[in-house]
């Protein structure tokens, strides 16, 4: 009983000395709205490639009229997407320079880039997705395949500026790839690597 007592007069003490006008402090609870950060960005890159393309039939280099050597002189073209710092999107065409090699190549390329930033500047990632490969004889000789297939690749990049950064990766375009000899019916297979260095500009 005498806790009820208690109680009851202190409540009516502090009910008594907010009709009368006393000072009692408010405490107001202060929500801190979380902050976002928005890592999404569009780029673009630039690279120079070495395009290795090898019959798979029978292991020989067969696309260069220079020394016996497979290497095509190729431009690399690229516009992708970036969700997050850990997934992007990407896109690339690439088309040789060189004029001195038995097959033009072309190709384009859809991938998902699951990425991943070991340091603020420094980035590793990978490269899946599916894609097509042209290659085209020169002066009656060469290798013919227009095909697509699944294709992959790994690379790594690093920041420069906080919009320009250098990449280096590999993609393999092309495995097995069905392709004819310009002088003969017979059906081939052909691989295509590339091996590319470059430059990306991100908005």
């Amino acid at each position: 009983m005498k806790k009820y007592i208690i109680t009851l007069s202190a409540v009516s003490a502090i009910s008594t000395s907010l009709f009368a006008g006393g000072d009692v402090a408010v405490i107001v609870p202060v929500v801190e709205e979380p902050i976002v950060v928005d890592n999404s960005s569009f780029y673009v890159g630039l690279a120079l490639s070495a395009i290795s393309s090898r019959d798979a039939a029978v292991s020989m280099d067969i696309f260069n009229a220079k020394y016996g050597q497979d290497r095509l002189g190729n431009i690399m073209f690229q516009a992708g997407y970036n969700f997050n710092e850990y997934v992007a999107v990407e896109g690339r065409y690439t088309t040789t320079l060189s004029d001195e090699d038995l097959v033009e190549m072309s190709g384009w390329s859809l991938f998902v880039k699951p990425q991943y930033p070991v340091t603020e500047d420094f980035n590793i990632y990978a490269l899946f997705g599916f894609g097509g490969v042209t290659l085209d004889p020169v002066s009656n000789s060469g290798v013919d395949v227009d095909d697509t297939s699944f294709q992959w690749g790994l690379g790594v990049s690093y920041d420069i500026t906080e919009s320009i950064a250098v990449f280096a990766d590999y993609t393999n375009l092309a495995n097995d790839m069905d392709g004819y000899y310009y002088t003969s019916p017979d059906m081939t297979q052909v691989d295509v690597d590339a091996f590319n260095l470059g430059l990306t500009y991100t908005f």
